[in-house]
C-alpha cells in the first residue's frame, strides 16, 4: 500500500489499513475479510472499492457476492447468535467462530474493544493458518481500535462509496 492510497488518514489507521493487506497478502485461500464494529458496522474491508485509493488491500473476487459488506453482516449475526448462546450457557466471552461448509470457511474473531474480524476462506484454504493469522491481527489491532479511529475508518469508507 503507498502512502497516497491512505492520504489524509492517521497513522493508526494507515497501520491498520497495513495489517488487512499483510493479513491478506500472507494467507492463501481468503476470499473476504471485513473489521466490524461492535455495532455491526464495517470500518475495513479487503474490498478494493471500499477501502481508501487505488492500493487498498485487494482479494479475489470469486467468492459467493464476494463482498465484504456482506461478510460484514454475517460477521455480525454470528457474533449476536454465539454471545446469546455463550450467555445461555455460562460459557464467558466468545473468541473465535468457526464454519466449515462444503465450499469454504467463515471465521470470526474478536477484538479487544468489541469490533469483530471475519474472513471468509475458500474450500482449500487451511483453517489453523486461517486461525493462527487472524489471532495475530486481532493482537496488533485491539489496542489500536480505539473510539476516534473507529470514526476515522467509518467517515473513509463512507466517503470511498
Amino acid at each position: 500500500m503507498t502512502a497516497s492510497s491512505t492520504f489524509g488518514l492517521s497513522s493508526e489507521a494507515r497501520n491498520l489499513h497495513w495489517l488487512l493487506s499483510n493479513l491478506v497478502d500472507e494467507v492463501p485461500g481468503l476470499l473476504s475479510v471485513a473489521v466490524v464494529s461492535s455495532d455491526g458496522l464495517l470500518l475495513l474491508s479487503s474490498d478494493p472499492e471500499r477501502n481508501v485509493g487505488p492500493a487498498a488491500p485487494a482479494v479475489r473476487q470469486d467468492g459467493p457476492k464476494g463482498s465484504s459488506a456482506d461478510l460484514a453482516t454475517i460477521v455480525s449475526g454470528l457474533a449476536s447468535l454465539t454471545q446469546g448462546a455463550a450467555k445461555l450457557m455460562d460459557g464467558g466471552g466468545v473468541k473465535q467462530t468457526m464454519i466449515a461448509m462444503e465450499s469454504g470457511s467463515v471465521f470470526v474473531m474478536a477484538i479487544s474493544d468489541g469490533s469483530l474480524l471475519g474472513v471468509h476462506g475458500s474450500p482449500d484454504c487451511d483453517m489453523s493458518v486461517v486461525a493462527y493469522h487472524m489471532a495475530l491481527f486481532v493482537g496488533r489491532a485491539g489496542h489500536v481500535l480505539t473510539p476516534e479511529l473507529r470514526s476515522e475508518l467509518r467517515k473513509s469508507l463512507e466517503s470511498a462509496l
